[in-house]
């Protein structure tokens, strides 16, 4: 029986495959670089597979029409916005993500700009670049303490939990909105409140952002949330750009609405507003939720796995329509 055929879309840890490669006749396609160029070599090849792992490549309704033996859609990373899953779904194609992989390392890149936001690290490295060694006695250019500050998190799944461990951890009360309340057994482990999302923004000393770019979160950060945050808060958004209206954030931050923020996600990527490059009290990473050696290759195995499972073993795992 021959094996079932599966490209690969994206800069995959190749050491991660084999199993994948053991199971399935893997062909490992553009890396995604020259998008344009890359879209149209996949809709000129793609009815030739039954499986797909992509990283950043839209799959659409022209992408999917043209994969006409396609029954599985693995996306290299836990957001799917750039598959329609739905469509997908009508012509029987399944699409699953990767959400265990991501879930540590992403939580900690957002302790890791909560952190460098509250103590205004940037602020301080950018200084003694320039050739100022600051005089931290001086009221302005202090930072601010966590303990004891609440941190408001919106999207209570996987990484929005763990984020909530690290803040306990560091003495902050936890307040919360999701689109389901958690269990009671689970707010009483993580010590975390549920609130609307008006108290949430309004309470938040930090408010950091793990919930998926959908229609209706689409911009739900923007002008009228930063008029009601407190002016000492932080936003950090590990999750995705279009949840921030980028241009009313900088507005929020030039005037003082906000303190700061801690940004790895951006509306138009690769591209970054330059105002954004002016800010001191705004700290930026790109898009490195997932960068570090351990959790990219945790991905790499668990895209595969999510294609061979089903392709092999008839399992659809991590399936999200």
């Amino acid at each position: 029986m021959a094996k079932a055929k599966v490209l690969v879309l994206g800069e995959l840890r190749q050491d991660a495959l084999e199993n994948l490669k053991e199971k399935c006749d893997v062909v490992i396609g553009p890396e995604g670089h020259r998008m344009k160029d890359d879209r149209q070599w996949v809709l000129d090849h793609i009815a030739a597979y039954d499986g797909v792992i992509v990283a950043k490549m839209v799959f659409d309704r022209e992408m999917i029409d043209a994969a006409k033996n396609l029954k599985i859609i693995s996306t290299y990373g836990v957001g799917y916005d750039h598959v329609d899953t739905k469509y997908a779904k009508e012509k029987g194609i399944i699409v699953s993500n990767c959400p265990n992989s991501v879930r540590r390392p992403t939580a900690e890149l957002a302790l890791t700009l909560l952190l460098a936001s509250a103590r205004r690290v940037h602020f301080y490295d950018h200084s003694l670049r320039e050739g100022v060694f600051l005089n931290v006695s001086e009221y302005d250019n202090q930072g601010y303490t966590v303990e004891g500050k609440t941190l408001g998190i919106l999207g209570m799944g996987n990484i929005g939990q763990l984020v909530a461990q690290f803040a306990a951890a560091l003495g902050m009360k936890v307040i919360y909105h999701n689109r389901h309340q958690l269990s009671s057994d689970v707010e009483k482990k993580l010590n975390a409140t549920y609130v609307d999302f008006d108290t949430l923004v309004k309470q938040a000393d930090f408010l950091t952002l793990h919930a998926p770019a959908t229609k209706e979160t689409n911009h739900i950060i923007n002008k009228d949330v930063f008029k009601v945050m407190k002016p000492t808060a932080f936003l950090i958004n590990v999750a995705r750009g279009s949840l921030v209206d980028e241009k009313d954030l900088i507005e929020a931050v030039k005037h003082g609405e906000i303190a700061g923020a801690g940004l790895d996600v951006y509306e138009d990527e690769p591209h970054i507003d330059p105002e954004l490059f002016k800010l001191d009290n705004v700290v930026l990473t790109p898009h490195a939720g997932s960068a570090t050696h351990i959790a990219r290759y945790n991905l790499s195995k668990e895209a595969a796995k999510n294609v061979y499972s089903f392709l092999v073993d008839d399992k659809a795992i991590n399936k999200i329509n």
